[in-house]
């Protein structure tokens, strides 16, 4: 479905479902199967509403009061005021990669901007007790992915989450939130000034209504969307109950990878680390190994008007290879057409086709001709 500009209507009726008591994401996507926009399910009649699975009386009765209620304008207002703007599924930019879920939010606050870019994207998710070890590993994986051009995802909460928006900032790189709250309601409330920063350098998102406050059970909800958003998940000192591994298994039904950086052998803190890379799942040492484990992209990300990416991989190479690559077409291109296409010497051209042939991004065909791997 090609996205398109919401209007303002349309705005106050996904606001009014979200809004409903009781009816959580999945409720809603049922609904929205059945009736296709939130308008239609605000002005279906009762014994409609009832056809659908989960759909009772006391949540038709509250479907029904919305379409009376006056807190989406509400809503609405106070967000203007505080620079926040809603992003609608189906929209013009709401993240392509949350459209394969399940139970995709229908509906995100935002402050600050998303772009097409962010599809380069990697959680970095952990202990909020952290140790020191694992605090700077988090800075320094954020910090060095960043400067890859890899769009930091995290849950702005004490430790993991707050080293890892912190590298991706201080390298100068592209950071989101997602948070377990609503967006005037910060939480901790202690992060309102890395909010901002965070907002400044990518965005801070929610699902929920603007004034609401955190609860235990949001922060499970608010971790989909952290995996979601994400090519993969790093785990960082996850205890073996950790709430991070929430994150993980959503990963792993999103058919996201899962990564984990090791700890200590004896340190409590590192288990659920320890745990998944017992069971398999990539151990990382460096941003490198991040890098080496993304697959190539189901389409290809523009991240400036000069620069078209087919692999996350891409993003490691230096400035003579990536101009090389940028020279290959996806269909045979003979080596010849390379060779007359740069000011470079031949013998350099050749030797820079050999490392990224050993690297994986082209591939050598008969008669002289080579193509650009997007698979």
């Amino acid at each position: 479905m090609p996205a398109r500009s919401e209007s303002r209507e349309e705005l106050l009726s996904a606001l009014r479902l979200v809004m409903v008591p009781g009816a959580g994401p999945r409720t809603q996507q049922l609904l929205l199967e059945r009736f296709a926009t939130p308008e239609a399910v605000l002005r279906a009649a009762p014994d409609q509403l009832k056809m659908v699975r989960g759909v009772g009386p006391k949540l038709i009765s509250a479907i029904t009061a919305a379409r009376q209620e006056s807190k989406a304008e509400q809503e609405l207002q106070q967000a203007e005021e505080h620079g926040v703007h809603y992003i609608l599924r189906g929209a013009t930019g709401y993240p392509r990669p949350l459209n394969d879920l399940p139970d995709a939010p229908l509906l995100l606050s935002c402050r600050g901007a998303m772009y097409e870019r962010d599809e380069l994207a990697v959680a970095i998710v952990g202990s909020r007790n952290c140790t020191l070890y694992g605090r700077q590993q988090a800075e320094k994986l954020g910090s060095a992915l960043a400067r890859a051009g890899i769009t930091i995802v995290s849950g702005l909460a004490r430790g993991i989450d707050a080293a890892a928006h912190a590298g991706a900032i201080k390298a100068g790189g592209r950071t989101i939130a997602v948070l377990g709250s609503g967006l005037a309601n910060i939480y901790p409330p202690e992060h309102q000034a890395l909010a901002t920063d965070v907002a400044a350098s990518g965005a801070v998102i929610s699902e929920f209504s603007l004034n609401q406050r955190p609860a235990r059970g949001l922060f499970p909800q608010r971790n989909r969307i952290i995996s979601g958003l994400s090519l993969s998940v790093i785990l960082i000192e996850a205890r073996a109950r950790s709430g991070a591994l929430h994150t993980a298994r959503h990963a792993m039904e999103q058919g996201r990878d899962v990564l984990a950086l090791p700890g200590r052998v004896d340190n409590v803190a590192s288990e659920g680390c320890h745990e998944l890379i017992r069971d398999g799942v990539t151990l990382v040492r460096h941003a490198d190994d991040v890098l080496e484990s993304l697959g190539p992209l189901s389409a290809p990300i523009k991240t400036s008007e000069e620069q078209e990416v087919h692999s996350p991989r891409e993003l490691s190479l230096n400035e003579r290879e990536r101009e090389i690559l940028n020279l290959v077409q996806a269909e045979e291109t003979p080596i010849e057409q390379v060779l007359a296409s740069t000011d470079l010497a031949p013998a350099v051209v050749l030797s820079t086709l050999t490392v990224l042939e050993m690297k994986k991004l082209v591939r050598r065909l008969p008669g002289n001709h080579i193509a650009r791997r997007t698979h």
